[in-house]
């Protein structure tokens, strides 16, 4: 894996991850009752947004250092994964052939 390609696997995981770390523990105005005129109900009241950035970075550190590690071992390969969903690579060919 290039360096580009590392970067951009960590920013996929942080970006997902941080859509599903962002409503948890969410308070809304709604359930406050506090709702501002002119605005929605469920617009956050408190979300602590720095504080789930650094969960997210965390727990995206943990994950790429797991997906990272499956791929430089070789444990799945792409060739793998063809195999189970599409099979459209075909056998591999050796440098003999």
């Amino acid at each position: 894996m290039a360096i580009t390609s590392g970067i951009v696997l960590f920013a996929v995981i942080w970006f997902m991850t941080f859509l599903c770390v962002i409503p948890v523990r969410l308070k809304t105005q709604g359930d406050l009752g506090e709702v501002v005129p002119g605005t929605h109900a469920g617009s956050p009241e408190v979300h602590n947004l720095k504080r789930k950035a650094w969960i997210t970075t965390g727990i995206s550190v943990v994950l790429w250092g797991i997906f990272a590690g499956i791929i430089f071992s070789g444990m799945i390969s792409v060739r793998d994964i063809d195999g189970w969903m599409f099979n459209r690579m075909g056998p591999p060919v050796t440098a003999g052939e």
